[in-house]
C-alpha cells in the first residue's frame, strides 16, 4: 500500500509539473488579428516590446484622437499595452523653447513633458526609457549640438554642468513616482556628442551622465545608442572606446532601419559581437516601416515610393508586421534585450489646409519642427519646419485606429494565422525603344500575405496615370510613364513602369548581366579601393546594379567599350552617374569615332543625384566607336556610374 502510495504521489507530481508547464506557456493565438505573424522562438520572459511615442501630448494637444480596433476613443497607453508594448522610450531635451516660450515642435520633449508621459505609461502598467539627447532639439548622427545654457563651457564645466543637469533631471523624475527601466545617454552618437566630436571629450561627458544616473536610480538599466550597423567594423570600435575610457553602462543599443542599415544578418552578427566579446546586454531602440505611401498631412514623407529604393518588404500593413516581427527575431537571435518601434503614433493632425495644419504644429509642436526652431537650428529646423514625416510609418492609421500589425509585439510569442489573400503586386517594368512596338504583360508576380508569390492574370489600364494613351508612347521621346491595372478579386492594385528608351548600341549597358566581358575596366595605378559592379538598387539608376567606386587614396579609372559593326551617320553617347564626397574631381565622358576624340564633363554631387552627361552631335563614317568614362578625384570620393547609351540620332 505504501509503495502504491508512493506511485501516485509521483504521478500526481508529475500531472502538476505538465499542468503548470502548459500553463506557462503561450497558447497559440486562435483571434484573427488580421496579420500572418510567424512565432520567434526563445524570447527571453524580461524582453522589451517598446515603442517611441514622444510625440504623443504634442498630438492629443492638437485635436489628434486615438482609438481602439472597433473605432471608439480610447486612451493610446491602454492600447499599446492591449497590443504587447511593455516599455515606451521617451527624448528628452534640455531646453526646446526659444525666449519667449514657444516650442520647437517634435514634440517640445522637455523634462516636465517626458515625465507626464511616463506617468500615463505607468497607469496603464507599462515601464519607461528616458532618452537624453543632451541637446535642444534633434540629435543624430549629423546633428549633435550642444545646449545653449552650456555654449562656450571648456571640457570640464561642461562635464559639471551635464551631471548637474543629469541628476537634477532624475531627482525630478523620482519625486514624480517614475522608476525607469532604462536610461539613455545621447542618441545616435556616431562621433558626437553634445558639441563634441573627440572621443576623449564624448566619453568624459558620457560618464559624468553615467554618474548622476547610477546615483540616483542605481536599478536602472544604462544604455548608449549609435547607428549604421551596415558599416563594417564600427560597432566594434565604439565598443572598443567606450572600453577603453572605463564608460559606465549595461546596454548596446543600434537604430535599425532597413531601408538604410544592411542586412537583418548581419544586424545580429554585429550585435552579437558586442554581447560576446564585450559582455554587454544588446538590443534594437529604433526601428520603423512604411505601411503604406499615402500621406496623412500636408508635410512630406521621409520614406516614399520615390526617396527609398531598398524595400525589403511591400508597404503594407503585413509587410509592417513582417519586418518588426523579422527585427525582434535578429536581436533575440543575437541575445538581445529588447526592440523600440519609433514614433508608431505619429500621425498627421487635423486641417484640410496647409495654413491650418501649421497653425497646429506651431502652437503645440506636433510637427517635426516649428519655425521657432529656427533660434537653434536656423540652417535646417528653421527653414524646413512642418508636420509628420513618420506618418506612413505609424501603426496608428489616419482615423487613429491601432492597425493590425501593431499586435505583433505580442503575437510574436504565439505565432498567428488569418486568411490568405493578395498583399501587393511586384512592379512591373517593360523597356521600349524609340518607335518600336510592344505587348503589355499578361501576369505580375503577386505577394500573398501568407509570404507566398504567383504569377497572376492583369488587365491593364489603356492610358497611364496622366492620361497618355499607351500605343502612343513609343513616339513621344524617351520618358518613364506608369499605368495602374486590376487583378481579380482583390484590392491590390498592379503598377506597370513603362521606360521609352533610345535605341542602344551598347552591349550589357547597365551591368545588369553577368557577362562583362565586353567592358575594359582599367583603375589606374591601382589606387581605386574599390571598383566593381554593385548588386544595390538604391545605387543604380535603373534596375538592380551599377559599377561602383569608392577609395581610402585617390580615384583614378577609366571604363570603355567598342562598339563595332556600326552604320556611318551621326550618334550621341550618356550615361548616369551620381556620387559625392568627391573634392578636386576631374570626370569627363569620352567617345573616339574615326580617330576623333569627343570628350563632355560629368560630376557628382550626391548621393542619388543623378547626372546626365551627354555627347550629342558624334559623327561616324567608319563603323566603330569606343565610348566610355574618365573618373578621378581625390580619397573617399564614391559614386555609381549607370545606363551607358549610344544611340543613334535619327534625321527628322
Amino acid at each position: 500500500m505504501k509503495k502504491a502510495f508512493c506511485v501516485l504521489a509521483v504521478l500526481s507530481a508529475i500531472m502538476v509539473f505538465l499542468f503548470s508547464s502548459c500553463a506557462s506557456a503561450p497558447a497559440a493565438e486562435t483571434e484573427d488579428y488580421g496579420v500572418f505573424v510567424k512565432k520567434v522562438e526563445g524570447l527571453p520572459k524580461n524582453f522589451y516590446y517598446g515603442a517611441d511615442v514622444s510625440s504623443v501630448i504634442a498630438l492629443e494637444n492638437s485635436g489628434v484622437i486615438f482609438r481602439n480596433k472597433a473605432g471608439e476613443e480610447q486612451d493610446i497607453f491602454r492600447t499599446l499595452k492591449e497590443n504587447g508594448i511593455n516599455c515606451v522610450r521617451i527624448r528628452v531635451w534640455n531646453n526646446p523653447y526659444d525666449d519667449n516660450g514657444n516650442g520647437f515642435g517634435g514634440g517640445n520633449n522637455d523634462l516636465a513633458t517626458a515625465i507626464t508621459i511616463a506617468q500615463r505609461a505607468k497607469a496603464a502598467g507599462i515601464a519607461s526609457y528616458f532618452d537624453f539627447h543632451y541637446s535642444d532639439f534633434w540629435a543624430d548622427p549629423n546633428k549633435q549640438m550642444v545646449p545653449r545654457a552650456w555654449a562656450g563651457m571648456n571640457i570640464e564645466e561642461k562635464e559639471a554642468a551635464l551631471y548637474q543637469w543629469t541628476k537634477e533631471s532624475l531627482l525630478a523624475v523620482k519625486k514624480a513616482g517614475i522608476s525607469p527601466a532604462i536610461l539613455q545617454i545621447g542618441n545616435e552618437t556616431t562621433g558626437k556628442f553634445c558639441g563634441e566630436n573627440n572621443w576623449i571629450k564624448i566619453t568624459a561627458l558620457f560618464n559624468a551622465a553615467s554618474r548622476a544616473m547610477r546615483e540616483v536610480f542605481p536599478k536602472a538599466k544604462i544604455a548608449v545608442h549609435f547607428t549604421n550597423p551596415e558599416k563594417e567594423g564600427e560597432y566594434a570600435r565604439y565598443a572598443t572606446i567606450l572600453n577603453r575610457y572605463k564608460v559606465d553602462y549595461d546596454i548596446f543599443a543600434s537604430s535599425y532601419y532597413p531601408y538604410w542599415h544592411g542586412s537583418l544578418e548581419n544586424l545580429t552578427a554585429v550585435l552579437s559581437e558586442i554581447s560576446e566579446k564585450f559582455g554587454k546586454e544588446v538590443m534594437c531602440a529604433e526601428t520603423s516601416y512604411m505601411y503604406t505611401y499615402e500621406n496623412a498631412d500636408l508635410n512630406g514623407n521621409s520614406v516614399s515610393e520615390e526617396t527609398v529604393c531598398d524595400k525589403p518588404y511591400p508597404a503594407t500593413v503585413q509587410g509592417q508586421a513582417d519586418e518588426v516581427r523579422d527585427v525582434i527575431a535578429a536581436v533575440a537571435a543575437a541575445g538581445g534585450t529588447g526592440v523600440f518601434y519609433w514614433e508608431p503614433a505619429w500621425i498627421g493632425v487635423p486641417g484640410s489646409t496647409w495654413e491650418a495644419q501649421l497653425a497646429l504644429w506651431e502652437k503645440y509642436g506636433s510637427g517635426w519642427a516649428s519655425s521657432f526652431a529656427g533660434a537653434y537650428d536656423p540652417d535646417d529646423a528653421g527653414i524646413y519646419y512642418g508636420g509628420s514625416s513618420w506618418d506612413n510609418q505609424a501603426m496608428f492609421g489616419f482615423d487613429g485606429r491601432p492597425l493590425d500589425s501593431l499586435a505583433v509585439f505580442k503575437l510574436v510569442k504565439t505565432g498567428a494565422e488569418t486568411s490568405v489573400r493578395a498583399d501587393s503586386a511586384e512592379l512591373s517594368v517593360l523597356k521600349v525603344r524609340l518607335k518600336d512596338s510592344f505587348s503589355l504583360p499578361e501576369t505580375v508576380a503577386v505577394l500573398f500575405n501568407d509570404g507566398t508569390k504567383s504569377e497572376v492574370p492583369v488587365v491593364w489600364n489603356s492610358c497611364t496615370r496622366t492620361g497618355e494613351k499607351l500605343e502612343d508612347l513609343p513616339f513621344m521621346g524617351p520618358a518613364v510613364y506608369f499605368a495602374d491595372g486590376k487583378l481579380e478579386g482583390s484590392d491590390v492594385v498592379p503598377v506597370l513602369q513603362i521606360q521609352i528608351v533610345e535605341k542602344n548600341y551598347m552591349d550589357n549597358p547597365s551591368f545588369e548581366e553577368k557577362d562583362l566581358s565586353m567592358w575594359k575596366i582599367s583603375n589606374i595605378g591601382n589606387v581605386t579601393t574599390e571598383l566593381y559592379v554593385q548588386e544595390k538598387v538604391s545605387d543604380a539608376y535603373s534596375g538592380s546594379k551599377a559599377l561602383h567606386f569608392w577609395s581610402s587614396d585617390a580615384v583614378n579609372f577609366t571604363v570603355e567599350q567598342t562598339v563595332r559593326n556600326l552604320e556611318p551617320g551621326r550618334y550621341k553617347f550618356s550615361i548616369a552617374i551620381h556620387g559625392g564626397d568627391a573634392a578636386n574631381q576631374v570626370m569627363k565622358i569620352f567617345v573616339i569615332a574615326d580617330g576623333v576624340r569627343y570628350e563632355v564633363p560629368a560630376k557628382v554631387d550626391g548621393w542619388r543625384n543623378f547626372f546626365f552627361p551627354c555627347l550629342n552631335d558624334i559623327v561616324l563614317e567608319g563603323s566603330e566607336i569606343t565610348a566610355g568614362a574618365e573618373i578621378k578625384c581625390d580619397k573617399n570620393g564614391w559614386g555609381s556610374l549607370d545606363d551607358f547609351i549610344l544611340a543613334p540620332i535619327e534625321e527628322e
